[in-house]
């Protein structure tokens, strides 16, 4: 029951690895569970957890008969966000509802927070940070550029958290976004500005912007920045992502420092998807060596076993590449009693610890855009929600809302019609010399790295819109 990440069985409340492994909680099969207590028209199971949707209204829209490249030769070497891409090459989710997807393995911030020792809570911050880019494998549909002003929130009691973003900035495009558990536990924040450049085969996303990461009971924070995101064959062949570039996530309490490297796949795609790393202390000690895969898992060794390995592994020693099966992982990690049969491409190093591991994708994934289950749920508008929702909520955004429903061509109206609003709005602005207000985020410093970033100004969830601007 892997998939699900839901034991029917525990109902105690308590947190464990086990029954948050996929944050969704939900059954992939709607007329069946473990206990076979649900049928289709079950909202709540009966721990009272609230279900939530397992698949899009319409299968994805083909893209074979699109030239991506028709569209992008006149790119080459230009800032990609000034360019309007046809509604085909999207996926039917905004770029806001995209950054929220860091929260499906929030089961890691939980383990930092429980972890008394320092050393293993920057290794659970470390493998959420690499969790957060894991969700993008095979996502080679564009989100939605979010409009200015636009806003998404997500509560999800079942997990502990809630999660506000605004779209702070047009040109250059901004996102801010505030998380904190519900617990009072941890506070997640940041501002996203990915630099877009088309370089004739491949589209490069470059991030910017700082995360920050606050484990409220044990006083820490942590900050990193996300590694630079490339999308190949854009031309001709099958689409396929990389991610590269170092990952350095400071510790500024400790003084720790855990130093990533996701390596750029190589001429004979050998280092295809790999992270390698290692934490070490503010002496420059190194305390532990991380390996692993973005798309797969990560593990932990200590130093010396890593190093004794690699060499023997050079002497062309005994170690043979071996693939891990569930009872490796089980005796190498009490923790992990939940998990798949499945053959990780990973090589493994006797005596690691697992730190994470990709959540298996729902059956019907590649017609519903390679979404994992926890992003099929976040464009979900259930009855009642307009009501609640900001009027800025990507939820009510009519050219996503018709795009998942299969209306293309009326997706695609809508897509110009707001585009086009947003324009003129602007125009309105500078004619009156009027200036732009943001609602929820101020601009400020970041208070660990002293660098620019945007803060959560408090307040959204008094659930006061009234003057929230009319975007769509």
């Amino acid at each position: 029951d892997f998939c699900t990440g839901f034991d029917s069985d525990n109902s105690s409340g308590e947190f464990s690895e086990a029954n948050h492994k996929v944050p969704e909680m939900l059954d992939l099969d709607p007329h069946q569970s473990r206990t076979g207590k649900h049928n289709g028209e079950t909202e709540i199971q009966e721990n009272g957890i609230k279900r939530h949707r397992t698949s899009l209204p319409a299968p994805m829209f083909s893209r074979s008969d699109f030239s991506v490249w028709s569209i992008l030769k006149k790119c080459i070497g230009l800032e990609l966000s000034k360019i309007t891409m046809p509604i085909v090459f999207n996926e039917p989710l905004s770029f806001l509802q995209r950054i929220t997807e860091y929260m499906e393995h929030i089961y890691l911030i939980n383990k930092a927070c429980s972890h008394a020792d320092p050393l293993e809570r920057m290794q659970a911050v470390a493998a959420f940070a690499v969790s957060a880019v894991a969700s993008q494998w095979e996502r080679t549909g564009k989100p939605f550029n979010p409009l200015l002003g636009e806003t998404y929130e997500l509560t999800r009691e079942d997990l502990g958290f809630r999660f506000i973003s605004e779209q702070v900035s047009h040109h250059p495009p901004i996102s801010a976004f505030y998380s904190e558990g519900l617990n009072k536990d941890f506070i997640f924040h940041g501002s996203i500005y990915p630099k877009l450049k088309f370089w004739g085969k491949s589209i490069e996303a470059e991030p910017r912007g700082t995360i920050t990461l606050e484990l409220l009971k044990h006083n820490e924070a942590y900050t990193w920045t996300n590694p630079t995101c490339c999308v190949h064959n854009v031309i001709i062949g099958k689409l396929w992502l990389e991610q590269y570039g170092v990952v350095e996530i400071v510790n500024h309490s400790t003084g720790d420092k855990c130093v990533l490297n996701f390596k750029p796949c190589g001429l004979f795609g050998k280092e295809l998807h790999r992270v390698e790393g290692y934490i070490q202390d503010k002496h420059r000690k190194k305390l532990c060596v991380i390996y692993g895969k973005w798309t797969e898992c990560l593990w932990c060794t200590d130093p010396t076993t890593y190093e004794t390995y690699k060499k023997s592994e050079k002497r062309g020693g005994e170690q043979k590449k071996k693939s891990v099966s569930e009872e490796d992982i089980k005796s190498e990690n009490d923790e992990a009693d939940d998990m798949p049969e499945v053959q990780d491409t990973v090589q493994f190093i006797p005596g690691s610890k697992l730190l994470w591991r990709i959540n298996c994708r729902p059956p019907n994934s590649s017609q519903m855009y390679n979404f994992t289950s926890f992003a099929v749920s976040l464009n979900e508008l259930e009855k009642g929600m307009e009501g609640i929702l900001a009027p800025t909520d990507c939820r009510l955004r009519p050219d996503i809302r018709n795009m998942e429903n299969g209306n293309m061509d009326v997706a695609s109206k809508e897509k110009e019609r707001l585009e086009e609003k947003q324009r003129a709005a602007r125009k309105e602005r500078a004619k009156d010399e009027v200036e732009w207000h943001t609602r929820w985020f101020h601009q400020g410093t970041n208070p660990y790295t002293g660098t620019p970033d945007w803060l959560y100004s408090g307040g959204y969830f008094d659930r006061n819109f009234s003057d929230c601007p009319d975007i769509y």
